[in-house]
């Protein structure tokens, strides 16, 4: 890269953050911080609300996930990460039964009186490491297009583009981050479009389809556990969730659906870019298209580098707005307190905290692949958690069995120690597969459990339940 191009890609960074600061709305009040009101308290349109899930949701590392896995296994490789946005529709048919069928107003209040407040505790902590891993797993991937992995300009540009995000969702909270999630969703499917135009005609499409083989070594077993994990996986995810919550039900619902299958579409449009870095013989590392990007000139570098920054930027503004609720709203609640008459500025501090914290593992230089997969699978507990919800009363105990039992599968997992008896065919993901099928059944199995018991000894749980 030439020093007039460093400056410009440099200035982008620069320019982004200007450009977002200026537009975003101010909000003035804890309607608009947490909730995402207008200046009247009417809550985000239908419209905005889909397309600020579809663009929230396409984080940085899942765009450069879906290329490697397109670049791996071909078109089922594409499919097998494209299949985990079926879960935005699941998590919108399920909000939608909590909050006409149960009276939810969010998802830790609806947990502290279905299953008591150490669930909503554990849950709390489950996501707050969720949120803390989505900040540096997107600077990282922005880092990766001004340099190698550890290098100054590649910790510099991670830590530029954070501040940029911050300097904007401090000003507006929810309400900003759903603002800019519609612009950036905007500018990032017309420069997904020109990437696609640059990339895609070298091969045309018969020859990228007809990539990958559907055999369980050959994808298909990731395929089934991104099916799987959909069951449970947006639910720790609350850049997903808290905007469930913020419009009526009918209109959230159907934004839900349609940004689920919007979003499909998009990750498997742009897991072709790995396929055809595949078709093209290139060297497969854990950053295809910022491979793909360096063939394809000055233009196509910049695109792709634009598609990156907008799907990072508005995942990490999410984060901000989601750790900030959570802090200040929700963890008071926990205590049994009230959340502070502060607690715009408790939020706003808890975004300047994480920006700093989150970024520690970015610095120290840690693989960004490593931030899904894994939290994928230690959360299958909350699968029943959430489905199962209305053929129980008042149960702790169903929910910390489910949670815990799918916990510790997940550790298991990720420490090799998963026997290997579980695995499901010979693929790279047989012992993953079979992990999620049986932590599934067994979570549910556990889930169910105490309700069980008491159907063979009602006096023996009544006193269970007063205990606890």
């Amino acid at each position: 890269m030439s020093e007039m191009q460093g400056i410009f890609f440099w200035g982008f960074l620069l320019v982004f953050g200007t450009v977002m600061y200026l537009v975003v709305p101010r909000s003035k009040d804890e309607g608009g911080f947490f909730r995402g009101h207008d200046e009247a308290g009417r809550p985000a349109s239908e419209w905005a609300l889909m397309l600020s899930i579809f663009i929230s949701w396409i984080f940085a590392k899942s765009v450069t996930n879906a290329a490697n896995l397109g670049a791996a296994y071909g078109v089922v490789g594409g499919l097998a990460y494209a299949a985990y946005w079926l879960s935005i529709p699941l998590a919108g048919l399920v909000i939608y039964h909590l909050r006409t069928k149960e009276g939810a107003t969010g998802l830790v209040p609806f947990l502290v009186g279905k299953y008591g407040r150490a669930a909503a505790l554990a849950f709390s902590a489950a996501i707050l490491v969720r949120l803390f891993n989505e900040v540096w797993s997107n600077t990282a991937v922005v880092g990766g297009y001004y340099g190698a992995n550890g290098s100054s300009d590649f910790i510099g540009a991670a830590l530029l583009f954070t501040a940029a995000v911050l300097f904007y969702s401090l000003k507006g909270g929810l309400r900003s981050s759903i603002f800019s999630d519609v612009i950036q969703a905007i500018v990032f499917i017309l420069f997904v479009a020109v990437v696609m135009a640059l990339v895609l005609p070298a091969h045309g499409p018969q020859a990228l389809l007809s990539q990958g083989s559907f055999t369980l070594n050959g994808g298909v077993d990731l395929l089934l556990v991104a099916l799987l994990q959909v069951f449970s996986y947006p639910f720790h995810d609350p850049v997903l969730t808290d905007r469930g919550f913020i419009t009526k039900e009918k209109a959230m619902l159907r934004a839900f659906i349609v940004a689920g299958v919007l979003g499909f579409i998009a990750i498997f449009a742009f897991s072709l870019v790995g396929v055809h870095a595949k078709l093209d013989g290139m060297t497969i590392t854990s950053n295809v298209p910022a491979d793909v990007a360096r063939g394809l000139g000055f233009a196509g570098f910049f695109a792709m580098l634009v598609v990156m920054v907008t799907s990072a930027g508005s995942t990490l503004d999410s984060t901000f707005t989601s750790l900030s609720k959570l802090v200040a709203r929700e963890l008071p609640l926990l205590a049994g307190r009230l959340p502070s008459p502060k607690a715009m500025t408790i939020g706003s501090l808890t975004m300047v905290v994480f920006a700093l914290l989150g970024n520690l593992p970015m610095i120290a230089g840690t693989d960004i692949l490593k931030a899904t997969t894994i939290s994928g699978t230690m959360v299958i507990g909350l699968a029943p958690v959430f489905l199962f919800s209305r053929f129980v009363n008042y149960s702790p105990l169903s929910f910390h069995l489910s949670f815990w039992c799918g916990l510790v599968l997940g550790i298991l997992q990720a420490i090799n120690s998963i026997p290997a008896s579980w695995a499901i065919g010979s693929g790279k993901y047989a012992t993953l597969l079979g992990t999620n099928l049986y932590g599934l059944l067994l979570c549910t199995l556990v889930f169910f459990l105490p309700l069980w018991l008491s159907q063979k000894s009602p006096a023996a749980v009544t006193a269970a339940g007063h205990h606890s």
